[in-house]
């Protein structure tokens, strides 16, 4: 198998990974997946469409991720984790858009509107 390349993104967070048959190992921005990410729960999410296919032991990914904060990195790694493993195999695909990995989250935050202090809350009104 040769390297395959995926892209995720949520909200300002975009992750490119590189794909190639190995151990396991994740790599983040040159740093391992327990350092990059020290919370225990963001590692659970990047890790589950590994975990839902039984193939976290049969590739390794080298990620590199720029933008947004750790929760909005850590679903766009997991969004290209499940794209590269549907160009691996694309019997697979099925499985993971059934959990909702193959969907991409529109949400996004709002802009900020003139006349107000942020984007729905408005000023107090005084009536006299």
């Amino acid at each position: 198998m040769e390297m395959i390349n995926a892209l995720g993104r949520r909200k300002s967070a975009v992750a490119r990974i590189f794909v190639t048959e190995g151990t396991g190992k994740i790599t983040i921005n040159k740093r391992d997946i327990t350092e990059y990410f020290p919370s225990s729960i963001l590692q659970f999410v990047v890790k589950q469409p590994l975990q839902l296919l039984d193939v976290a032991e049969k590739y390794d990914i080298k990620a590199n991720i720029n933008g947004g904060g750790y929760t909005g990195q850590s679903q766009a790694l997991r969004l290209a984790i499940a794209r590269a493993l549907v160009k691996i195999n694309a019997d697979d695909k099925a499985a993971l858009r059934k959990e909702g990995f193959m969907t991409r989250d529109p949400r996004a935050v709002e802009r900020k509107k003139p006349g107000q202090p942020k984007a729905r809350r408005r000023f107090q009104f005084s009536k006299r």
